[in-house]
């Protein structure tokens, strides 16, 4: 018999006045959006300069509408493409959950783009800002994957273990904990270090190599203590969808690094 600690029971709605309902889940892309926002506010305007504060104020819509467009259409696309085939009208249904971050990280890389070419700015020097910020979202993001009892981890014996409401009667890894320090805590501060150096900001592609291979080790990690999701299992060599889709961000965040390096903007 495996030793459990109890799962904490938390509301994953936080008010409910008749329909109107605030989810723990709802704000933790709205706190992840707000500080996200003032961090990203203060990076631009460290040398070299790469963008105004207003003109991040009017990013925030952009970014929005890349992660809930983006995080929607990569779910559907990666891990219910079968199911969204036969009924489609429900991926319109975000109030029924399922984001995938990857979508929502291509979302975000499309809106990016778009919006510094309006504003005629270097794309890349502007998202090496902006990548900063994206592990405060990861984080309570996380955190309400946590109060939500989903996306919890394998069976363990580990004297943290928890038994999840509907993960079954054994312990599990709380992996969203892990994931959460990891994605969140352990990816901000380093590249919240590297981004004090001017060095670095002065070389384009270096902030946001790190933050996707960062990622990408910290997902594929991560999705060790994670169970897969039941309609996917284990995919080619045992690994998760997760994994896979995080092997081609570290490829990349390495490829940007080594380019970033040779690359200098003046201040």
């Amino acid at each position: 018999m495996f030793f459990a600690i109890p799962f904490p029971a938390i509301d994953p709605t936080l008010i409910e006045i008749g329909p109107f309902a605030i989810r723990w889940y709802a704000l933790a892309y709205i706190a992840g959006i707000i500080l996200g926002w003032r961090v990203a506010r203060v990076l631009v305007q460290r040398t070299p300069k790469v963008a105004t504060p207003e003109q991040v104020d009017d990013y925030v819509t952009w970014a929005t509408l890349g992660i809930i467009l983006g995080g929607r259409l990569g779910y559907v696309l990666f891990y219910r493409p079968g199911y969204y085939v036969t009924a489609p009208w429900e991926a319109l249904a975000l109030w029924h959950g399922g984001m995938s971050f990857h979508g929502g990280a291509l979302g975000v890389i499309v809106a990016t783009w778009l919006f510094a070419r309006r504003n005629a700015i270097d794309w890349v020097a502007f998202a090496d800002r902006i990548v900063c910020v994206v592990p405060i979202g990861l984080f309570f993001g996380r955190l309400a994957n946590f109060i939500n009892g989903e996306l919890w981890g394998r069976v363990t014996d580990v004297p943290w273990g928890m038994v999840f409401p509907n993960g079954g009667p054994d312990p599990r890894h709380p992996s969203q904990l892990y994931q959460a320090f990891l994605e969140g805590i352990v990816l901000f501060s380093v590249l919240m270090w590297l981004a004090r150096s001017e060095w670095v900001r002065a070389r384009p592609g270096i902030l946001s190599g790190s933050f996707l291979a960062g990622y990408g080790m910290a997902r594929i990690t991560g999705e060790f203590f994670r169970q897969p999701d039941a309609h996917l299992g284990f995919l080619f060599a045992g690994a998760t969808m997760g994994q896979l889709l995080s092997l081609p961000m570290i490829l990349i965040g390495a490829w940007l690094i080594l380019r970033g390096r040779a690359r200098h903007v003046e201040g």
